[in-house]
């Protein structure tokens, strides 16, 4: 038997310029609350340090509060910019929150983002990956309760040791993102960890994934470790409603300013000019985003599932595409109608449905026959005391 899908969401987050960013981060912890209580199973919580739009700095502090408001979600940094900080400050800390979660934290490791946030830091935004290899390295050592001495151009750590074994064992669980580059897969397959693919779903995307995954494989056979693709992890842009000309509609609240933060910011590949005219249509189009309806991204997981050869966890972007009610009724209607056909939980239903439906015509002869039945017996004892 296969292990059913699971489902999370991936908040960078990504919130607009104009809004209060005290209520923002409330307003996130609001969020956070329904996914727990929707059932979902994973929550992965950014860090970011410039550009003003993805504006948690400390993924940690979020994982704390999150895990005082939430009872069963899982939830973890995504990702903790290793080449940002020393790794055994970082290691230390996500070990406490094993601890503070009762195994429920999970830690998601990646180079950073956005290059802005290394150059301000006197970091070459070219270079960072070699750092978070390092610091990835010696992460691997503190958690398996090596003593660490290394000094490097970016950390030097002596006789270093954590001073609290992790609480979930053999330690907490990891995962490293890839988008285009192969290096996160190298590394997560180096040390047989979780691979994290934020890429979207456009065709050139799930070749990338495809092919990142066997170098993950690869990778992992090599070193003599071993990966899964359970801990696969691929995020998906949505946005739900009842019908298609609804999510179309309620996502020109924000799409358009999500799209301008990309152009203006994100190192990515500049959106063509028809994208302009209808940014809605041009995503769905490119298989970059589902705007429509559950139907709609129930043939979106399975298109990738399919073009990326499977994986274990769905990710849902988070974004402020639409207003907050419209945004919770998204994730609300994934949770109720795409969710279940993929875990196995209307199997039992449907087929204690079948089995009355195929039976319904013998099963109404029956009560047929009971009714008639009741109606003798009632007669007969009617006669017999009119007898009397």
């Amino acid at each position: 038997m296969t292990d059913p899908l699971r489902f999370g969401v991936f908040y960078a987050p990504f919130h607009h310029l104009d809004e209060n960013p005290t209520l923002l981060f409330e307003r996130d912890r609001e969020l956070w609350t329904l996914f727990d209580k929707l059932g979902f199973d994973e929550l992965w919580i950014g860090e970011h340090h410039s550009g003003g739009y993805e504006s948690i700095a400390s993924p940690e502090v979020m994982v704390a509060a999150a895990g005082e408001r939430t009872r069963r979600i899982r939830i973890g940094t995504g990702v903790k910019s290793l080449a940002f900080h020393n790794p055994f400050l970082v290691t230390q800390t996500m070990v406490q929150l094993d601890h503070m979660l009762r195994g429920r934290a999970m830690f998601g490791v990646g180079p950073g983002a956005l290059p802005m946030d290394a150059w301000q830091i006197g970091l070459d935004p070219a270079g960072t990956r070699p750092i978070m290899d390092a610091a990835l390295d010696v992460v691997m050592r503190l958690l398996a309760g090596e003593r660490v001495t290394i000094k490097t151009p970016w950390f030097h750590l002596r006789d270093a040791k954590l001073h609290l074994d992790p609480y979930t064992k053999p330690h907490i669980e990891m995962a490293i993102t890839s988008i285009r580059s192969p290096s996160g897969a190298m590394a997560a397959g180096r040390h047989g960890l979780g691979l994290m693919s934020l890429g979207g779903a456009t065709d050139m995307a799930l070749a990338t994934y495809r092919k990142n995954w066997g170098i993950c494989e690869d990778t992992a056979r090599s070193s003599g470790k071993r990966v899964d693709r359970k801990n696969f992890r691929v995020t998906i842009q949505m946005h739900l409603a009842p019908t298609r000309e609804q999510a179309r509609e309620e996502v020109k609240f924000g799409l358009t300013r999500h799209l301008g933060y990309m152009r203006d910011v994100l190192t990515i590949p500049r959106m063509p000019p028809e994208a302009a005219a209808d940014p809605a249509a041009f995503l769905v189009k490119i298989g970059a985003a589902v705007i429509g309806t559950p139907d709609d991204a129930v043939a979106c997981i399975e298109r990738v599932m399919q073009g990326t050869g499977g994986f274990g966890v769905v990710l849902l972007m988070a974004h402020d595409w639409a207003d907050w009610s419209a945004t919770q009724r998204s994730y609300e209607m994934f949770a109720r109608y795409v969710v279940p056909r993929f875990n196995g939980s209307l199997a039992a239903r449907q087929a204690s449905y079948d089995m009355n439906t195929s039976r319904r015509d013998g099963f109404l002869a029956e009560a047929e026959k009971g009714v008639t039945d009741a109606d003798a017996r009632y007669e007969a004892t009617r006669e017999k005391s009119a007898a009397k």
